[in-house]
């Protein structure tokens, strides 16, 4: 051991299909970011996760507008890699997040990203408190 605090970190599960994102839309409890726009929902009895799977919950979505495809898959992957960053260690678990990119996703810099992801989860009353700040 090296004398830091461990944080406890917990995998993300995936949202797949369509009825799930839907319901997250549905939820109207959202937070836009110049770089992405967050949603949030609670799970509930009609969309949860299976038992043994991650309490937590993702979904990415890049719509047309932002570009080609080449262009929508860079926006999801680096949506991806923030969220791999901050979600498990401090998004609440029993909640499903879908992460929409914008034509700001590809040009924030990804220290920004991340603040925004933290804001975020600060404003919907998702955050908890974990050792390592982003």
């Amino acid at each position: 051991m090296d004398g830091r605090p461990t944080l406890r970190r917990r995998k993300l599960g995936r949202l797949k299909r369509r009825p799930e994102f839907l319901a997250v839309a549905g939820a109207k409890r959202k937070w836009a970011a110049p770089g992405f726009i967050l949603q949030a929902r609670r799970h509930d009895d009609r969309f949860h996760p299976a038992p043994g799977e991650s309490e937590l919950r993702l979904g990415l979505t890049a719509t047309k507008k932002i570009g080609g495809a080449v262009v929508r898959n860079r926006a999801r992957r680096r949506l991806r890699a923030a969220a791999a960053a901050v979600l498990p260690g401090h998004a609440a678990p029993g909640h499903d997040l879908v992460l929409i990119a914008r034509s700001g996703t590809l040009t924030r810099g990804y220290a920004d990203l991340l603040a925004d992801l933290a804001t975020g989860l600060r404003r919907l009353g998702l955050w908890q408190d974990g050792a390592d700040p982003p």
